[in-house]
C-alpha cells in the first residue's frame, strides 16, 4: 500500500496536467477521461501482446481496497470540504425543497430505480433478483454536486439554483449510504426487516449521524474561539474531520451526514465568531485544495477500475438500460418536485431540466458496488454501476453546461 500511494499520485498529478494543459476540461471530467483512455489503451495493449501496462495497473488496483479507501477516508474530507462552502441561512431558507429531495426523493428513486430494473433486465437475459435491484437502487441514488455546482458558479447561474443542489447533495450522500446498509442487508439475509426495525435504522443511522455532527461541530467552535494561530486552527479541522469520522464509525452512526453538520456548523458559526480574517483564508484555501486533489484521486481511480471489471455485451447492455432507468427515476423523483417549486417561484426557469439532467453519479456509488459481499450478482451490480457513472460523467458531465447556458438565466 505504502508503495501504491506515491505511484497514484504521481500519475494524478501528469492527467491533472495534462488536462489543465491541453483538453481543458473540467477537472473531474477532464482526469476520468484521460484515465478512461490509459485503461482502453492498456486493454488494447493487452488483447495484442503487450501486457506489461495492464499487468502493472492490475497489480496496482489489487493492492488497495477502493472501497475502504473513499469510504473510510477520502469521504470524509470532500463532504466536509463542500459543506465547509454552505451558507446555513441560504440552506434554511430552501430547507423544504432539500429535505424533499434528499430524503423522499433519494428513498423514491432507490425504489423506482430497483423495481424498474427488475421488472426490465430479464427482458435483455439478466435477471437479478428483486433485492439485489434494490440494493442497486440504493447504491445509485446518491448524486454528485462537484461538476455541477462548479459549474453554475462559472456561469453566474442564480445562486438558489446552486444552493439547493448542493445542499440536496451533500445530504443525500449520507441518506443514500443508510438506505443501502439496509437493503444490503435485506439481500444478504433474504429477510425483509419490519417497518419498526427499518425506521429504527434510520433514526439511529441518519439523526444520530446529525445529532454527532452537531456536537462535534460545537467541540470544534469552541476549541477554534480559544486559540488565534491558523495553523493549529487547520490542524483543528483536520481532526475534527478524520476523528470525527471514525468516532461516527465505532458509535453507529453516520459518518456522511456527521461531516455536513460539523462542516455547516464550523463554516457558518466558526467562521462567524472562532475565526480571523487570516484564519479564514487558510482555512478555506487548504480545505479547497484538498478537496481537489481528492477528487482528482478519486475520478483517476475510477477511470483505472475499467481494467478490472468484467466486461461483456449483456452487461453492458444491463447498463444501457440502468442509465434510462435512473433518468427516468431522477425526473419523477426530483425534476417533477423541482418544476412543483419552480412554478411557484422558489426555483428560477429551467431549474427541473438541471436537475434531472445534472444529478450526476460518481464515486459514492462505485465504492458502495465494490463493497458488496461476494456473491453471483456483486460483478453484475459492479459494472452496471460502472457504466451508469461513467456515462453520468462524461456524458451528462459535459452537456450540462450548454443546458444551462439554454435553459436557465445567467449572468456570466
Amino acid at each position: 500500500m505504502s508503495e501504491v500511494i506515491p505511484i497514484v499520485l504521481a500519475i494524478t498529478a501528469l492527467i491533472a496536467w495534462f488536462n489543465a494543459r491541453f483538453l481543458k476540461l473540467p477537472s473531474t471530467i477532464g482526469v476520468m477521461a484521460a484515465a478512461l483512455f490509459l485503461s482502453a489503451a492498456a486493454l488494447v495493449l493487452d488483447r495484442l501482446g503487450v501486457d506489461a501496462p495492464h499487468a502493472l495497473g492490475t497489480e496496482l488496483l489489487g493492492q488497495f481496497d477502493f472501497s475502504d479507501v473513499l469510504m473510510q477516508g477520502m469521504l470524509s474530507v470532500l463532504l466536509f470540504a463542500g459543506a465547509l462552502q454552505v451558507d446555513l441561512r441560504e440552506l434554511a431558507a430552501y430547507r423544504w425543497p432539500i429535505a424533499l429531495l434528499a430524503l423522499g426523493g433519494t428513498l423514491a428513486a432507490a425504489l423506482l430505480v430497483g423495481f424498474g430494473l427488475y421488472a426490465v433486465l430479464p427482458a435483455i437475459g439478466l435477471p437479478v433478483p428483486l433485492e439485489y435491484c434494490l440494493v442497486f437502487g440504493a447504491l445509485i441514488a446518491p448524486t454528485d454536486p462537484i461538476s455541477v455546482t462548479g459549474l453554475l458558479r462559472k456561469l453566474g447561474a442564480p445562486h438558489n439554483l446552486e444552493t439547493v443542489i448542493s445542499g440536496e447533495s451533500l445530504f443525500n450522500d449520507g441518506v443514500g449510504i443508510v438506505v443501502f446498509v439496509v437493503m444490503a442487508e435485506l439481500a444478504a439475509s433474504h429477510h425483509v426487516p419490519g417497518a419498526g426495525d427499518v425506521a429504527m435504522l434510520l433514526l439511529r443511522e441518519a439523526g444520530g449521524g446529525i445529532l454527532f455532527g452537531v456536537v462535534l461541530g460545537y467541540v470544534a467552535y469552541f476549541l477554534l474561539a480559544a486559540i488565534d494561530s491558523y495553523q493549529e486552527e487547520v490542524l483543528i479541522t483536520v481532526a475534527t474531520v478524520l476523528g470525527g469520522y471514525a468516532l461516527a464509525h465505532s458509535l453507529g452512526v453516520s459518518g456522511p451526514l456527521a461531516m455536513v453538520a460539523a462542516g455547516i456548523l464550523i463554516g457558518n458559526l466558526g467562521r462567524k465568531h472562532a475565526m480571523s480574517s487570516k484564519t479564514e483564508e487558510h482555512v478555506d484555501q487548504f480545505w479547497e485544495l484538498l478537496d481537489a486533489i481528492f477528487n482528482a484521486i478519486l475520478f483517476v481511480l475510477i477511470g483505472f477500475e475499467a481494467m478490472v471489471l468484467p466486461l461483456s455485451g449483456t452487461l453492458l447492455a444491463g447498463g444501457v438500460v440502468a442509465i434510462v432507468v435512473t433518468l427516468g427515476a431522477r425526473l419523477l423523483t426530483a425534476g417533477l418536485p423541482v418544476a412543483w417549486f419552480q412554478r411557484r417561484g422558489s426555483l428560477p426557469k429551467g431549474a427541473w431540466q438541471v436537475f434531472t439532467w445534472g444529478g450526476l453519479r460518481g464515486g459514492i456509488s462505485v465504492a458502495l458496488a465494490l463493497s458488496l459481499p461476494p456473491s453471483p450478482y456483486r460483478d453484475v451490480l459492479v459494472t452496471v454501476t460502472y457504466v451508469v457513472v461513467v456515462f453520468s460523467v462524461m456524458v451528462q458531465g459535459v452537456t450540462t453546461g450548454p443546458l444551462v447556458r439554454r435553459l436557465v438565466p445567467c449572468t456570466g
